[in-house]
């Protein structure tokens, strides 16, 4: 059973950082590509980045330039690195892969942008 496990959230002001870890179990992680989603209340799980099994990455519009996701094959980890944070970006993050057997989601991590 695949299990991913995010971390790093947390509360901050605009303009600042925070970087988001996912970290994956029972799957075989350099194989697979991996996604960082996130959603707000009332609204759909929307796709914020993806990085490939060759570390090739794609960003949603709105986070580019200002997100970089990257990957550690050693450790089975994904990361999100947010950078100018803005209040739009407020949402709960989710770490999402897929493989023959499903797809497969952490709980998430919630972000809050806020002066």
């Amino acid at each position: 059973q695949v299990h991913l496990v995010e971390s790093g959230g947390g509360l901050v002001q605009p303009g600042g950082s925070l970087r988001l870890s996912c970290a994956v179990s029972g799957a075989n992680f350099r194989l697979h590509a991996v996604n960082w989603y996130r959603q707000t209340p009332g609204k759909q799980r929307e796709l914020v980045a993806t990085i490939d099994s060759s570390s090739i990455s794609n960003y949603a519009d709105s986070v580019k330039g200002r997100f970089t996701i990257s990957r550690d094959n050693v450790w089975n980890r994904t990361y999100l690195q947010m950078n100018n944070l803005k209040p739009e970006d407020a949402a709960v993050y989710y770490c999402n892969l897929r493989n023959s057997g499903g797809d497969f989601w952490g709980r998430g991590t919630q972000v809050t942008v806020s002066s």
